[in-house]
């Protein structure tokens, strides 16, 4: 079975990208890939038809399609979808429309507040099934730096407790 992972996040510091990494150790095989290898203009439908669409997009959609499982941590600005993120979900949809192509997701999101980027989530629940999406399962972890560090992974004991379960939930069903 192949996993692709990656955060929904360009920035080098991202908690987001350091979760999904860490979500993947849980699943043999995990191919975790970086967005800023997938820089691309701010689409515009002008930008389209006068360039077609770009290779960076071809590439990323190959890289889902080849994929079994998509595991994706979502980070979270202003309530929703980074910029980039957004941008290579718009351009990429543009491409093909079920971009995820009833693959199977395993979704996360992290953020230094209490919430654990749920908007940004409750976004992804109801947008990413439009496009294909069969969700697994999804996990909004708070707090990430108080719960977090990269020797032991999550700290806090109960917080462990539900990712276990939420780890033994996706098991069960692939």
């Amino acid at each position: 079975m192949k996993f692709l992972a990656f955060g929904a996040s360009t920035s080098k510091a991202s908690i987001n990208k350091r979760f999904v990494a860490y979500i993947g150790t849980y699943f043999e095989g995990t191919e975790v890939i970086d967005l800023n290898d997938f820089e691309l203009p701010v689409y515009s439908i002008d930008l389209e038809e006068e360039s077609g669409i770009p290779e960076n997009v071809i590439r990323f959609y190959d890289k889902l399609s080849a994929a079994d499982i998509i595991i994706i941590s979502l980070a979270e600005h202003n309530g929703t979808y980074t910029a980039a993120f957004k941008n290579l979900f718009d351009w990429t949809s543009r491409y093909k429309s079920k971009l995820f192509e009833n693959k199977r997701l395993i979704l996360a999101s992290t953020s230094p507040g209490q919430r654990g980027g749920k908007g940004v989530m409750d976004a992804a629940l109801l947008r990413f099934p439009i496009h294909g999406a069969d969700i697994l399962g999804h996990f909004c972890f708070p707090k990430f730096q108080e719960n977090y560090n990269e020797i032991e992974g999550i700290t806090n004991p109960e917080l462990l407790k539900e990712f276990a379960q939420f780890i033994t939930d996706i098991k069960s069903k692939i």
